[in-house]
């Protein structure tokens, strides 16, 4: 008679196993990348950007993005 408490098979439980840390390794991989990233939005410009060139996000502008919203 066999015993029902070993019934799964070692390969399922190394795959599940596998899994787990799997998940938990590409979490850490997210949660260390998301550390030290800008805190301000995208096109905006904060107080120490207002000497570079480049794309500003301004009144006429904020004011066409919100006319095309759908």
């Amino acid at each position: 008679m066999k015993d029902k408490t070993n019934s799964v098979e070692p390969g399922r439980r190394g795959f599940f196993k596998t899994v787990a840390i799997g998940g938990a390794a590409a979490a850490a991989t997210v949660a260390t990348t998301l550390v030290g990233q800008r805190t301000t939005a995208p096109g905006t410009v904060s107080a120490d950007d207002s000497t570079q060139a480049g794309y500003r996000e301004t009144a006429h502008i904020r004011h066409y993005y919100r006319t095309t919203q759908v």
